[in-house]
């Protein structure tokens, strides 16, 4: 599978459930807005993040290559089995099109090395 290495550095927020969407969070081309019973959940690009947000900074992205088929089996399983088996945490999202994986900056070169030997090719 082909993975692209998206260029920003991300953030995962957390707001309360009923907070309003901030404006702050749909100021780049990338973001993801997640409302549940329990709480607002953002990903965003760390440099659009206040300081005062319940947040979680360092995310690097890595975007699974074209669009994928709703009849696809094992896509999240491939990738996220050696990060797991290398001991990186990983924070999935998926969208209409495609899913990605985010890891810690940190742990970007071992990320690459572990989907690298699982027969991924990461651009």
């Amino acid at each position: 599978m082909i993975l692209i290495l998206t260029p920003e550095f991300l953030t995962i927020c957390r707001l309360a459930p009923d907070a309003p969407l901030p404006q702050w969070a749909q100021a780049n081309s990338f973001f993801s807005i997640t409302r549940t019973p329990d709480e607002l959940s953002l990903i965003v690009p760390d440099a659009d993040v206040p300081a005062d947000i319940t947040a979680e900074r360092g995310w690097r992205a890595f975007k699974v290559a074209g669009q994928l088929d709703f009849a696809l089996t094992g896509i999240l399983a491939s990738l996220v089995a050696p990060l797991a088996e290398a001991g990186i945490p990983i924070f999935a999202l998926s969208t209409y099109d495609t899913d990605y994986i985010l890891v810690k900056a940190e742990r970007l070169t071992q990320a690459i090395i572990a989907l690298t030997h699982a027969g991924h090719h990461c651009e």
